[in-house]
């Protein structure tokens, strides 16, 4: 059936008399000892004009990597994506995956040619049909580009709410030509991941990783579900590790006080939300349940585990001041996200001052929080004059690879205890 679960709320559980914020770090983890699932990968592939030369030939040897990392019996298929979407193998609807229909794909998958524009709604349409055909599967797209989408922002934008809960969908992109914004747009609505591939030689190693992590998801839709008392508002609801992304927005009503929150697909891993409550304001020794947080699969009441986020207000300053641990790291954690996003935002605006604020902001965060991943990015755009004070000039240098890569990692977070 499925994976067993286990779910832990780490607070400072007093208030100050009046205070009404409540934050709270829950942990969900889920050892993947449950039985192997159902499965559907799709690899879709930009054969559009600019791929042409040594990003086709990486292309295709990147799927093909995908393509042999598929367990037996797994449910398939290849799209090859330029101004249309063409299914490439098999000829229609999926395959199961054994040795004779993994070898025809990588056969047809060296045939690939570029040519062509880019039509990406086009080809998270076609995935959604394939998608539909498995409802019950743990699904998985990877998605490979170079370039910018030609279609109409609506249209594309269409297209992507209408993959919402079909699919998850990590992105990829190769090269500098292509836009951040557009493939995070994808990631975040479908749950995935968005990273750069500057160098057309890493994707196969990237495409294996990729799928291997797919083959290892046996839970294929899981959602937190919240109870919160009456009165009490649910400020947000944030994933921040392993990589910050608000979920706030996408709560779906589950009942009275309830509402519920999609986490994705899951195998054995480990991940953690922020939630902020605020609750009405009590007086000095009352207690509330803030919050119930059950953990339940996709179409079942049946809860797999669950936590209590209960509060109790004080008159002993000592007791209501402390910040809990877990808290104040995925505080800073969130911000350092933030700074890197507005630097970025206000470089690419052209806005020098505002750029080096945020971005010095950012570089005294990852230092503090030994976020090293995150510094080394930085430095690939900013002159770091002084950590401690996060003063940096903007480099007049700085390689478009290296901007687009602090861009898409700058929301990995680490642990509390860990490392980047």
């Amino acid at each position: 059936m499925t994976a067993p679960f286990a779910v832990q709320a780490d607070q400072n559980p007093y208030l100050a008399a009046g205070a009404t914020r409540v934050d709270a770090v829950v942990t969900v983890t889920a050892t993947g000892t449950g039985a192997a699932a159902d499965a559907l990968e799709i690899v879709v592939v930009d054969v559009s004009g600019s791929m042409a030369g040594e990003k086709i030939r990486a292309a295709r040897r990147a799927t093909a990597v995908a393509i042999g990392e598929l367990r037996d019996g797994v449910a398939f298929a290849v799209i090859a994506g330029d101004h249309r979407a063409r299914q490439v193998y098999p000829d229609f609807g999926t395959a199961r995956a054994d040795d004779r229909t993994r070898a025809e794909a990588v056969e047809r998958v060296r045939e690939l040619r570029a040519d062509g524009g880019t039509a990406i709604g086009a080809w998270m349409r076609a995935a959604r049909r394939l998608a539909d055909r498995h409802p019950d599967a743990v699904r998985h797209a990877i998605l490979l580009t170079d370039g910018q989408n030609g279609e109409d922002a609506p249209v594309f934008e269409r297209a992507v709410r209408g993959c919402v809960g079909a699919f998850t969908c990590d992105c990829r992109g190769v090269g500098t030509d292509w836009r951040v914004d557009e493939l995070r747009t994808i990631a975040s609505a479908l749950l995935g991941t968005v990273d750069i591939v500057a160098r057309p030689d890493d994707l196969a190693a990237d495409f294996r990783a990729l799928a291997g992590a797919a083959m290892a998801k046996n839970v294929p839709d899981l959602w937190l579900r919240l109870w919160t008392p009456q009165g009490a508002t649910v400020r947000f609801v944030k994933q921040v590790a392993p990589a910050v992304e608000d979920l706030t927005g996408r709560r779906v009503d589950a009942g009275k006080q309830r509402g519920a929150y999609p986490l994705g697909a899951w195998g054995a891993e480990s991940r953690d939300y922020h939630l902020c409550v605020e609750v009405s304001p009590g007086t000095v020794d009352m207690r509330l349940r803030a919050a119930r947080i059950e953990l339940v699969s996709g179409g079942s009441e049946d809860v797999l585990a669950q936590a209590i986020v209960t509060v109790e207000w004080t008159d002993d300053p000592q007791r209501s001041s402390v910040i809990e641990p877990k808290v104040a790291h995925y505080t800073g954690q969130v911000a350092l996200a933030g700074a890197i996003a507005d630097g970025l935002a206000a470089r690419e605006a052209g806005d020098v001052v505002r750029a080096e604020e945020r971005l010095g902001e950012a570089v005294r965060l990852a230092a503090e929080s030994g976020h090293d991943d995150t510094a080394q990015l930085l430095e690939g755009v900013v002159d770091v004059l002084d950590v401690k004070t996060g003063t940096v000039r903007l480099r007049t240098d700085a390689d478009k690879a290296d901007a687009m890569a602090l861009d898409v990692r700058g929301t990995r977070t680490i642990r509390v205890g860990g490392r980047a």
